[in-house]
């Protein structure tokens, strides 16, 4: 197959890669003409140190390589996800599948990242989405990995399936692309906020706490906007917040443990040196649970904390100390 991964990032190359171990013929294109002239020249990408790019990988910054692909692999930054689909729009032919494999919700409008592709394509190309607890540091150096293809044409998310999985990259399928990206975006909040806990130096029973009232309130938001609950039970659901609450490879977690630690959280992003996804889903999940009436009270503190100066310390205490409450909520299941 033919195959184009737009976004040189670490999960863009890392994903070129093991699509090109699977005997695709696959170009990785990146915004920046500089970056490509740098892997060209090291064999290597910056920002995936010590894992080898094959001759065999294309590399380009000319948007004319999305032209007569069998699939196209959207992987830059949510806030890029726009306007790359608008500029790619009339190079792409109908029969291409769209994968979109970033995480996060677009500010603003706090569309899913596959509603903002199928605005730009104007519903010209079906649009799938992969997601699950996979790091790229990992992917690329070839540690076992499962995710799923979420597609509303479940014969879709099979192929993608087959286009993706070897013996050391599984992947699921599901036609619940609202409950994978809601559950891919949503969690980045609770990974920044899993960093804060380290950083003021609580523990292990605080940092499971957090994980488990924090998937709840995903699960909760998820099922009124469409998703179905047991996806926020799977792979891009608990699989996903579990590593990205507890990996140092987590760029949301490292935010957090400087934020914790008393760093403002423009100068934590800042040292991050890359994209903090959590931070702009702060501001998508806090307006999602306004719009649909949902209560998220780890959501909506994190945006108070990120967006509104809220002192961290008292903000967990007035967490700790809400109304009392059962723990399953009927209502909402």
């Amino acid at each position: 197959m033919k195959i184009t991964v737009i976004g040189s990032g670490a999960w863009g190359t890392a994903l070129s890669l093991l699509l090109l171990e699977n005997g695709n013929d696959v170009t990785l294109w990146s915004f920046f003409e500089k970056e490509t002239e740098t892997m060209k020249a090291t064999g290597e990408n910056p920002f995936l140190k010590g894992v080898p790019i094959p001759a065999s990988l294309k590399l380009t910054s000319d948007l004319s390589c999305v032209s007569g692909a069998d699939a196209v692999i959207m992987a830059t930054p949510s806030f890029a996800v726009r306007e790359t689909a608008k500029r790619i729009a009339p190079l792409l032919s109908k029969k291409t599948v769209i994968v979109s494999v970033a995480k996060g919700i677009e500010k603003g409008s706090s569309l899913r990242l596959s509603q903002v592709i199928d605005e730009e394509l104007h519903g010209a190309n079906i649009v799938a989405a992969l997601s699950g607890p996979s790091h790229a540091e990992e992917v690329g150096r070839k540690i076992p990995t499962a995710c799923v293809c979420a597609c509303p044409d479940i014969a879709v998310a099979e192929w993608i399936q087959d286009l993706f999985m070897n013996e050391r990259f599984r992947v699921y399928t599901s036609s619940d692309i609202i409950g994978v990206e809601l559950g891919a975006a949503l969690k980045n909040v609770i990974a920044l906020c899993a960093g804060c806990c380290d950083g003021m130096g609580f523990g292990d029973n605080t940092k499971a706490l957090l994980m488990t009232r924090g998937l709840t309130e995903i699960a909760r938001v998820g099922a009124k906007m469409g998703g179905r609950k047991e996806t926020f039970a799977g792979l891009a659901g608990m699989g996903d917040l579990i590593v990205t609450c507890t990996s140092d490879h987590s760029r949301n977690r490292r935010a957090g443990l400087l934020i914790g630690a008393g760093m403002d959280p423009q100068e934590a992003m800042k040292q991050v040196g890359a994209v903090v996804e959590g931070y702009y889903a702060a501001a998508s999940g806090f307006a999602m649970g306004q719009k649909y009436g949902v209560e998220m009270p780890i959501t909506e503190a994190t945006y108070n904390v990120l967006y509104n100066g809220a002192p961290l310390r008292e903000t967990f205490t007035a967490l700790m100390t809400r109304a009392k409450t059962h723990e399953i909520e009927e209502s909402w299941l």
